[in-house]
């Protein structure tokens, strides 16, 4: 009987790591072979990691039939899916508009090895299940050659064993958790990491800010912000600083005065706040009501056209981590805010940025691919170096994450100014 039910157990083991939702005349294995791509990357808070990813074994010199499948007339079909409404609407609502303004450009001058690329978007309304739902819409309906998705690294999580499986490259614009790219090597971003940004932040409160303590405010559901809080710590601690205070609290809540007047009575120099835009708001407008009036500190999820209409004057002060300065006076940055204002009427935001270096690097990657083959642009996207995007220069590390620096934003009279870049401890800086 033992025999028996761990031969039962091996085989249901073996159909697992297989896996489903492969593509039909796939015939693609995972498991040794040769390296492809990128090998290198510094060993900075960027990379994720110091050892590159187990190659998935395919044909990337031969046909492909699953993408001669996202061919569709005078069209080659990228897939997209982000959080259009719900309570991180503007997230997705931001990534678009980059996305769609790549597009056009990419489509005015010509397409993509003669095609036009056509966005297939779905609405995931900020929620895990409907992001599978949608990934696997994406590849097993629409036949899409990339995806393209997602800015909340817990929807990233959700598609990216789904696209890993089908061998469909999902590049996601602004997911930072660490785990996301560790997926599987079909799996990339164009944004940095959680553990970097925590990284930057605390050295900017100890080197900047000369701060000695810091309290830690920390949403206690979410991968994002635990990651944060978990970095900032180590580096903060590893300045000399001390965390006097560690408190967290959940999406669902509103009232934050408990944990405030905690955070309060251990008299920080700075608090660090690793959330979304939608509560670090609350949390600023009820700090300064109970008196507390030192600076807030975060990560990207503060971007957001919301956040200084959310928090007001509450912000002054306050700094946080994002991907690109708005304000840059020329470059390839000026003219993408000249063209992003001219179509929509508004500022760019990190997530625009984020959302318009995803295409152009996919984009980049596939004429230098030449065909459309998933395998060869999976090899293409790993051997990515010196990318020139908005959100800075992009070279693709073995990890499937960019080597790329960390913009500094300090809100001051109700506007975002810029104050410095940030770079990898060890890596030098840009000129």
């Amino acid at each position: 009987m033992k025999r028996l039910l761990a031969l039962c157990l091996l085989l249901f083991v073996s159909f697992y790591l297989t896996g489903c939702t492969r593509p039909p005349n796939d015939a693609g294995t995972t498991g040794a072979g040769t390296t492809t791509g990128a090998t290198g990357g510094t060993t900075g808070g960027t990379t994720g990691g110091t050892t590159g990813r187990t190659p998935t074994q395919g044909d990337a010199a031969g046909p492909d039939a699953y993408a001669e499948k996202a061919v569709d007339g005078d069209n080659v079909k990228f897939g997209v899916y982000l959080s259009i409404t719900g309570e991180s609407a503007t997230f997705g609502q931001g990534t678009k508009a980059g996305m769609e303004l790549a597009v056009e450009k990419i489509n005015k001058e010509g397409g993509l090895l003669g095609k036009k690329i056509k966005l297939i978007v779905e609405d995931d309304e900020g929620k895990q299940d409907k992001a599978a739902a949608a990934g696997q819409k994406l590849i097993e309906q629409d036949n899409v050659l990339v995806v393209l998705g997602e800015v909340i690294s817990t929807n990233s999580l959700a598609v990216a064993p789904i696209c890993q499986k089908a061998h469909v490259p999902m590049i996601s614009p602004s997911s930072t958790n660490i785990k996301v790219t560790q997926v599987g090597d079909f799996i990339f971003r164009v944004c940095f990491l959680d553990d970097f940004q925590g990284e930057v932040m605390a050295r900017y409160a100890a080197d900047n800010l000369k701060a000695k303590t810091a309290a830690l405010l920390v949403e206690k559901s979410s991968d994002y912000s635990v990651g944060l809080a978990e970095s900032f710590q180590k580096t903060f601690e590893s300045k000399g600083g001390k965390i006097v205070a560690e408190e967290s609290f959940t999406k669902a809540d509103t009232d934050f005065s408990s944990v405030l007047t905690k955070i309060k009575g251990s008299k920080p120099d700075v608090i660090f706040l690793p959330a979304y835009y939608n509560s670090v708001g609350l949390v600023a407008t009820q700090a300064r009501a109970q008196g507390i009036n030192v600076p807030f500190l975060g990560g990207d999820g503060w971007e957001s056209p919301k956040l200084i209409e959310l928090g007001g004057k509450n912000l002054e002060g306050c700094a946080f981590s994002t991907h690109f300065n708005v304000n840059a006076p020329e470059g390839v940055v000026a003219d993408f805010v000249k063209a992003f204002r001219a179509k929509t009427g508004d500022d760019p935001d990190g997530l625009s940025a984020l959302g318009y270096d995803d295409v152009m690097m996919v984009a980049d990657a596939i004429k230098r691919a030449g065909k459309f083959n998933r395998y060869a642009i999976r090899d293409a996207l790993a051997s990515t170096k010196g990318f020139e995007g908005v959100t800075g220069m992009i070279t693709i590390n073995a990890q499937g994450n960019p080597d790329k620096p960390a913009t500094i934003m300090e809100i001051k009279n109700g506007k975002l100014e810029y104050v410095t870049k940030m770079y990898p401890e060890g890596a030098p800086a840009a000129p």
